[in-house]
């Protein structure tokens, strides 16, 4: 990981618009090739004292895609999350993780624990096996989930009010557990600058970015005070400028390259001094 930013866009986007339509289509099939790549059994997952194979289970259902940009949104804005993969695919030939692929399978994961392993004799789930199961299943995902977010050189934060409550000036509030862990594991995921830009910038030191991921939570609601200063605001103003001056860039590193240099590292966050 080597830069964040805290996307917001426009509320008042006409999503009928077909161009708009076919971004997300673009976006659409990205999420789609991405969510192909995990498995539908358990089957292959079982070892020979008919044990389950975590680490296997966790590189198929929660595969590690070669992306460019990791983009963190809340399940309500999936069609702005479409839409922003096929707007990077279109002009900067950028791929982009949709995290919503990873962790949108969780609960399927979970059902087929918990139907083959969680059932007493009378067919009722049994609470403390769910418990057991559902730990499990969320630390795979958060460990699948910081890899990603390690392996991707840059990371968009959706920032919209479905996934970060303004509570005051000072406070930004989520009530998802995701956005917290992601925060707080991020600031120890080590900054790394990419080689062709290493003679270019100061190689700052950990602590910059934190980043943030969404998962629903319908029937528990609890806050958490997240910081969002590390992250670098971008609007759709930005987007157009940096398409704009990245016109005819086919190569998604030069690309980004151009999009870093519009927004350079604010040493007051970033540096030790």
């Amino acid at each position: 990981m080597y830069r964040g930013f805290n996307l917001s866009m426009p509320s008042n986007l006409k999503i009928n618009d077909n161009t708009i339509n076919e971004l997300i289509k673009i976006g659409g099939k990205i999420f789609n090739d991405t969510k192909a790549k995990v498995k539908s059994t358990l089957d292959d997952y079982l070892l020979d004292n008919k044990r389950l194979d975590g680490d296997k289970i966790i590189s198929e259902w929660f595969p590690e895609v070669k992306a460019h940009i990791f983009l963190s949104h809340s399940h309500k804005d999936e069609k702005w999350a479409f839409l922003l993969a096929g707007f990077f695919h279109e002009a900067f030939n950028i791929y982009t993780f949709i995290d919503s692929a990873v962790w949108g399978y969780s609960d399927n994961l979970l059902k087929q624990f918990d139907n083959r392993y969680c059932k007493d004799s009378d067919s009722y789930y049994n609470y403390e096996k769910r418990n057991y199961s559902t730990t499990h299943v969320h630390m795979m995902l958060s460990n699948s989930l910081n890899r990603m977010i390690d392996n991707c050189e840059c990371i968009m934060f959706l920032n919209t009010p479905n996934s970060i409550t303004t509570s005051n000036e000072i406070n930004n509030k989520t009530d998802s557990p995701w956005i917290f862990s992601e925060i707080n594991t991020s600031i120890i995921v080590q900054k790394k600058t990419p080689k062709r830009l290493q003679q270019k910038v100061k190689v700052f030191s950990s602590n910059q970015m934190k980043m943030l991921n969404e998962s629903d939570q319908q029937q528990l609601l609890i806050d958490y005070n997240v910081e969002l200063s590390h992250l670098m605001n971008l609007n759709a103003h930005d987007l157009l400028n940096w398409l704009k001056t990245s016109e005819n860039i086919s190569n998604p590193e030069k690309a980004l390259d151009t999009l870093y240099a519009q927004h350079p590292l604010n040493k007051r966050f970033f540096s030790n001094e």
